[in-house]
């Protein structure tokens, strides 16, 4: 069974209601952005760590960038409402934004919100033709303003709209059967480097060595501009830094587990009182690499097939449950794999839609996540991941059934 053909976008083609809502949607981002600018808040928010990060290779000093006191000086001398935690994010990242930290830090962050509110329309625009669900443009607009990771993103000045590009760029190029371009496009997202690996490592054990070599030649430039960023030394003091990160899973200032939707997250909500840190990190490795196995083994389809379609869908789901830091815009990358999942519903058995339906409804309900961060709980959002994965799985096999038997009915015929 093939992917449903869909009709060429109207958004930003003529005039209809899709167009009239498009520009509506960037009025509202683009004035969201102005505003958060202004903000008090706008302070506290990720983009401040950023800044700080940004500002310390700007000046020259990139080799003190993971020294933590220097990060404390400068952002306690920077902002009167300065966030507890540190810039943790890789060295090429606070390169390639430290021209922003020669404007103002307000200035900074509104240029920085119009280009993601810029990168997030265009996304809107260019996938639309790969997502036949919702018929209607204005539905389908709608969707993706509800899901509350994306404005989280924005808000916080992060990356993830740019993490959520290159998962899509791969995407379009793995349905083009260009394995390579796909495989340099989510390498672009190795600035969530802990998202983006797992992905890699399920084509590893597909043996897609096409898409390896380009995400391996991705990650080789970003290596080298880190070294150029920080010097040798200060890549070494970012990896010992991850690695305190790592054995410090309840302190704060690095993100507390239970606010993070992973396997590490569940296991540590679950279990991690019980456990020392080197048995929680052994069996949350364990737990990984069998839901990346699994995944392999399961991902037989060819590209043009809608199998395909929900095999890369909970591809995505668990790339970020295998993820070791992850806050609610995160989560942005799983709306393609949302998409992609509502686009098949109709072909499904009863159980699996009503279970794919439910777990769509969660991710789209947007007071969720900001109750379950308020209540120190996301960790159970992994729950929902994981539900998503499995049924996006059965869907996949399902399907694949059905058009193996439509095939041998014609060929029977």
């Amino acid at each position: 069974m093939h992917s449903s053909s869909t009709p060429a976008p109207q958004l930003g083609r003529a005039f209809s209601d899709g167009t009239l809502g498009l520009v509506a949607l960037a009025i509202l981002l683009a004035s969201a952005v102005v505003w958060s600018s202004h903000s008090v808040n706008a302070e506290r928010t990720d983009f401040a760590l950023t800044y700080v990060g940004a500002h310390i290779v700007h000046e020259g000093s990139g080799r003190q960038l993971y020294d933590l006191g220097l990060q404390v000086r400068l952002r306690e001398s920077m902002f009167q409402h300065a966030s507890p935690l540190y810039f943790e994010h890789p060295p090429f990242e606070a390169l390639a934004l430290s021209r922003l930290a020669g404007f103002s830090f307000r200035t900074a962050y509104l240029v920085w919100g119009l280009v993601n509110v810029a990168v997030l329309l265009v996304l809107i625009v260019w996938l639309q033709p790969y997502f036949s669900w919702p018929a209607e443009d204005l539905g389908y607009i709608s969707l993706w303003l509800l899901f509350a990771p994306l404005g989280v993103s924005l808000y916080q000045g992060q990356s993830s709209i740019f993490v959520l590009a290159a998962y899509a760029f791969a995407f379009v190029q793995l349905k083009k059967e260009n394995p390579l371009s796909a495989g340099i496009a989510l390498g672009l997202a190795l600035v969530k480097f802990q998202f983006a690996v797992p992905f890699a490592v399920i084509f590893l054990l597909r043996r897609q060595w096409r898409f390896l070599g380009g995400f391996a030649a991705s990650a080789a430039v970003l290596g080298l501009f880190s070294i150029v960023a920080v010097g040798w030394g200060g890549v070494l003091d970012y990896i010992r830094l991850l690695l305190r990160i790592g054995n410090n899973p309840q302190n704060l200032s690095y993100g507390s587990a239970v606010d993070m939707p992973t396997l590490h997250g569940l296991v540590y909500a679950a279990a991690g009182h019980h456990l020392n840190v080197d048995v929680l990190n052994t069996v949350v490795s364990l737990l990984t690499l069998a839901l990346l196995v699994w995944i392999a083994w399961r991902w037989k389809a060819e590209p043009q097939t809608r199998s395909f379609d929900l095999m890369f869908a909970a591809a995505v789901a668990a790339s970020l449950l295998a993820g070791s830091h992850m806050f609610t815009h995160d989560f942005s990358p799983l709306v393609l794999g949302m998409f992609l999942a509502g686009v098949n519903l109709r072909a499904l058995s009863r159980r699996i839609r009503a279970t794919l339906v439910f777990t769509l409804v969660v991710f789209w309900a947007f007071p969720l996540y900001f109750l379950f961060v308020n209540w120190h709980c996301l960790y159970l959002m992994a729950i929902i991941l994981i539900t998503f994965v499995w049924a996006c799985v059965r869907a996949a096999k399902r399907i694949a059934q059905s058009s193996g038997v439509g095939v041998h009915m014609v060929a029977a015929g």
